[in-house]
């Protein structure tokens, strides 16, 4: 798709499932050079394996976003192997659900920590690599739950995923002198492995009030991150794409009815 992209170094994190996984096969089929990475090494394996089998280039690497030593190791690593930190896709995230009359001190630092603590740590780490040769991409997966919906248990959530936006817009401002652009991406209902646990009922309610009648695949946003990554996309910072089938559009169901 984007030619631009070939051969260039890109982590993904939360990139053993989900979202993740189909970031990091979709910068395979570009033939990036993906540093795969997960808490689980061998589902990372996993992934990894599936780009090299279809002709890519991949390693599997384990860490936890939460933890600043882990995110560390993960850019010297990449930069030891590929010699270059080209792009970054801070993908990892969870969500829990807890109504906020229950929800414990415990449960909004797991949320916060690993999706926008996380991110800051994984971008902060990159950092010195795209600084060093005045170029990076920068591309968070973020939400439209949060920055522009919400949904009932998921406050931490939403709070994590509209951080992300706050915490993209001033990095960059910061980041833009050293050519290193920072966006994101705001998925809705994808079909993935969390979201197919949350039951049929849950996924034929998403159906019914996306104007598409459908769910998204995870294609789709693998898509707009390529883009991000692209040349094509050098001169777009700060900026976020919503990815989700015109789920925010109606104000309500009785607006998709028929006319």
């Amino acid at each position: 798709m984007f030619a631009s992209l070939e051969g260039r170094s890109v982590i993904v994190t939360g990139a053993s499932k989900g979202i993740g996984r189909g970031i990091a096969l979709g910068f395979g089929r570009a033939r990036c050079r993906v540093w795969v990475v997960s808490r689980h090494l061998p589902q990372a394996a996993q992934v990894a394996g599936e780009i090299v089998a279809a002709g890519g280039t991949a390693q599997a690497f384990a860490a936890d976003v939460t933890r600043q030593a882990d995110m560390h190791a993960m850019a010297a690593a990449a930069r030891d192997a590929f010699g270059t930190i080209d792009i970054l896709c801070a993908n990892a995230g969870i969500f829990p659900a807890s109504p906020l009359a229950s929800m414990t001190e415990a449960d909004f630092d797991l949320v916060v920590g690993t999706n926008l603590k996380g991110t800051f740590l994984a971008v902060s780490a990159c950092l010195p690599a795209m600084q060093a040769r005045k170029r990076g991409r920068i591309i968070l997966t973020s939400s439209i739950t949060g920055p522009v919906t919400g949904y009932t248990g998921w406050s931490h959530y939403g709070a994590s995923k509209a951080g992300q936006l706050g915490f993209m817009r001033t990095a960059a401002i910061e980041l833009a002198p050293h050519g290193i652009t920072v966006n994101a991406v705001l998925p809705g209902n994808i079909a993935t492995e969390g979201l197919a646990g949350l039951g049929d009922d849950y996924i034929r309610s998403m159906e019914a009030s996306v104007p598409m009648r459908r769910l998204g695949s995870v294609d789709d946003v693998a898509n707009a991150a390529l883009f991000f990554a692209s040349d094509e996309a050098a001169y777009i910072t700060g900026q976020s794409l919503v990815i989700d089938g015109g789920q925010i559009l109606p104000e309500s169901l009785a607006a998709m009815a028929p006319s």
